[in-house]
């Protein structure tokens, strides 16, 4: 697929212009690796297989477009892999993890990324590094979904419905992608629900047991590793412009096996925004109506930077900000 130019715009403006101009594409139209390269004629193949033999489909390394369908036959036909009231959970064990970066390597992370305009404060949210005990806990395989959204908004219909939903309604073709455009309280309230559905320990994870579920504690760059891969992650580098199923790359999975860490929407955690311990307040326009909370991995909306494991981003209610969220649950056995 060819590739168009990308023109950013300069880092204090990227709040403030349209979207599209923040993602770098240009006014007129261009085609997406989704939107106008499908295999149609492979879906026909696709609407008589079995939910397994469709999923092994996503989590396995055939080109994007044909995961992308097989994905979509799953959302209207059932995807196997979403329950709501029983998600996949991974566990992930305790350790000892250097969360945030040095600042002697701010340069050095301004420099990998030359090509995307980074603002040097950016990369100082993240400084200094200091060192966060981890217990065990378990992490979602995957970021919440539209279709497990729907039902808690089934038993809790004042509950914030997403703004991506045109008119206030889910596509049914996109059940099983990550939900999104949702406030902190929102997701706070769904823990809240299935927790006293399941009888579980449901909540929202940290920022520092995300980061550590990110990268293992290993000071890798991205969840699988320290080089950057366009079908890892569902980022603007992917070239999609928009949320896909989850697990749909697999190969972006992390060091416990969780899928869509980096990429496809960013994920809120039980975190508001605060310096690191001997670190300074960080001034910007998440921070113009005071402390915000959190979000880690980026989205379909953002480059490569927000998939970084150690990447400190945050909520704003803004087309732009592409944001979903994962669970956590206490380890009881």
């Amino acid at each position: 697929m060819p590739r168009h130019p990308i023109r950013l715009p300069e880092p204090h403006a990227i709040n403030s212009v349209s979207p599209r101009t923040a993602m770098g594409l240009p006014p007129a139209y261009v085609s997406g690796q989704l939107n106008d390269n499908l295999p149609l004629a492979d879906s026909r193949g696709l609407l008589g297989e079995p939910g397994d033999a469709l999923s092994h489909l996503i989590h396995e390394g055939y080109p994007p477009p044909l995961r992308y369908l097989a994905g979509t036959v799953l959302a209207l036909a059932g995807d196997p892999r979403i329950q709501p009231l029983n998600p996949k959970m991974l566990p992930v064990p305790g350790g000892l993890l250097r969360m945030g970066t040095e600042a002697s390597e701010v340069d050095r992370v301004l420099a990998r990324f030359n090509d995307l305009n980074l603002a040097r404060p950016w990369i100082e949210k993240e400084v200094p590094t200091w060192t966060v005990s981890i217990p065990p806990f378990r992490l979602g395989r995957y970021p919440v979904t539209n279709l497990e959204y729907v039902a808690f908004l089934q038993d809790c219909p004042e509950a914030a419905l997403p703004t991506s939903w045109a008119f206030g309604q889910m596509p049914p073709e996109r059940a099983n992608h990550p939900v999104y455009s949702i406030p902190l309280h929102a997701a706070q309230q769904y823990v809240s629900w299935l927790s006293q559905k399941t009888g579980r320990p449901f909540r929202l994870p940290t920022e520092a047991e995300w980061e550590w579920a990110a990268s293992g504690g290993d000071n890798r760059e991205y969840p699988w590793g320290s080089t950057w891969t366009d079908d890892c992650a569902n980022t603007v580098e992917s070239h999609c412009w928009m949320t896909t199923p989850v697990g749909m790359f697999p190969k972006g999975a992390g060091p416990f096996g969780h899928l869509d860490l980096a990429g496809n929407v960013e994920e809120l955690v039980d975190t508001y925004y605060g310096p690191y311990p001997g670190g300074r307040w960080i001034d910007d326009d998440l921070a113009a109506s005071g402390p915000y909370p959190i979000t880690r991995g980026g989205s379909f909306t953002r480059f490569r930077d927000l998939g970084r494991c150690k990447r400190r981003h945050g909520y704003l209610d803004h087309p732009l900000y592409a944001i979903g969220f994962r669970i956590a649950e206490d380890m009881t056995d």
